[in-house]
């Protein structure tokens, strides 16, 4: 997949465009001045696998509380979220903080502006300018209405405050509830400048209504190869942000999945009770050290083609299976050794052997 060139950023040890990997971001839903649950919240989103984690700092003491979170957390990427006072953002880069997101237009005079590039540059600290349709500046929205263009031209107006400061090390995001809006937004901002792009679909909404929008435009934009770290925005659990936002990378293949289950939807062709069975294999997974690709089919339409593509495959029907490693059976087995065996086979595989090339190759 041809990705769209863009400048490189740093926040603290990840790297944010220039062909970097794409990386999943969320925020915490702790008040960030309660330190011990937004450590504790930071170090279970790293283990959902989120590379950077986003914090409000909605007064001077949650800008102080980042620096004794900063402490606990060693160096993983955190970025704190603040809205119109420049005096926050001085005191989360004191803190130690790895970006900053604030509009320098929204901040007033251009002395505050100076005094924040001016500590960011020192520090090696970028700036993400976020522009969200809800928040599109008056004159912009007596000019363009609430649309893409808007939402571009308010992102170039803070953009343009930054370069003429001699500041570079910027992302910019463009977020709209409405997907096609936000399409047409990132699409027109990565023709006109060269900083890396924070996907999202803004206030998307809880559970699957969310998980459906956030994957359709972001995964839209990915597919014509633009964005370079991106946040599923779910009224819900930060982790759960997390799993969507990965996810789309794996479909996308720009992600390497450590282990992949492929299962058929099941018909009235289904003679075993394939939900219980991949539900027990998802709940009793072994960790596994290689990247494997595991099919679990129940008919003979499909299955017996899917499970020899596998690396571990089971084909399935009148209460019986095979199960397959690398496109050869290793044996018949009755519905009740379905699981067992199966898991048996992925530690072993798991452990031992490279992984066939039926999985991609992912960044």
């Amino acid at each position: 997949m041809h990705r769209r060139e863009s400048r490189q950023v740093h926040v603290g040890r990840v790297a944010i465009g220039g062909g970097a990997p794409v990386t999943v971001q969320t925020m915490t839903k702790t008040d960030t001045r309660d330190v011990p649950a937004t450590v504790d919240e930071i170090r279970r989103l790293a283990m959902a696998g989120a590379d950077i984690v986003r914090l409000a700092v909605v007064d001077m003491e949650a800008a102080v509380a980042l620096g004794a979170i900063k402490r606990e957390v060693g160096d993983f990427p955190l970025v704190a979220d603040i809205h119109f006072d420049y005096r926050l953002a001085l005191e989360a880069v004191r803190r130690g903080i790895d970006k900053v997101r604030i509009n320098p237009g929204n901040i007033g005079a251009e002395w505050k502006v100076r005094e924040v590039v001016a500590a960011c540059g020192e520090r090696g600290v970028p700036i993400r300018i976020g522009v969200n349709s809800g928040s599109i500046e008056k004159p912009l929205l007596e000019k363009y209405g609430r649309s893409p263009t808007a939402m571009v031209e308010s992102a170039l107006r803070h953009v343009e405050i930054l370069e003429r400061m001699d500041f570079h090390d910027i992302v910019i995001s463009l977020k709209a509830s409405d997907v096609p809006t936000m399409i047409e937004a990132y699409e027109e901002i990565a023709r006109r400048v060269p900083y890396p792009l924070h996907l999202g679909v803004t206030e998307a909404g809880p559970g699957l209504a969310a998980a459906v929008k956030s994957s359709v435009g972001i995964g839209h934009l990915l597919a014509e190869g633009i964005g370079d770290t991106l946040r599923v925005s779910i009224t819900g659990d930060s982790a759960e942000e997390v799993a969507v936002g990965l996810e789309i990378l794996y479909a996308l293949g720009l992600r390497q999945k450590r282990l992949e289950i492929v299962s058929c939807p099941t018909c009235g062709r289904c003679e075993v009770d394939l939900f219980r069975i991949v539900h027990e294999v998802e709940a009793r997974m072994p960790r596994v050290e290689r990247p494997l690709r595991v099919a679990i089919m129940g008919c003979g339409v499909n299955g017996p083609g899917e499970a020899r593509e596998a690396d571990i495959g089971l084909a399935s029907g009148n209460g019986v299976g095979l199960i397959f490693r690398k496109g050869q059976v290793l044996r018949k087995v009755p519905e009740s050794e379905m699981v067992d065996v199966l898991l048996e086979e992925i530690a072993r595989l798991g452990r031992t052997e490279e992984p066939s090339t039926t999985v991609g190759a992912g960044s």
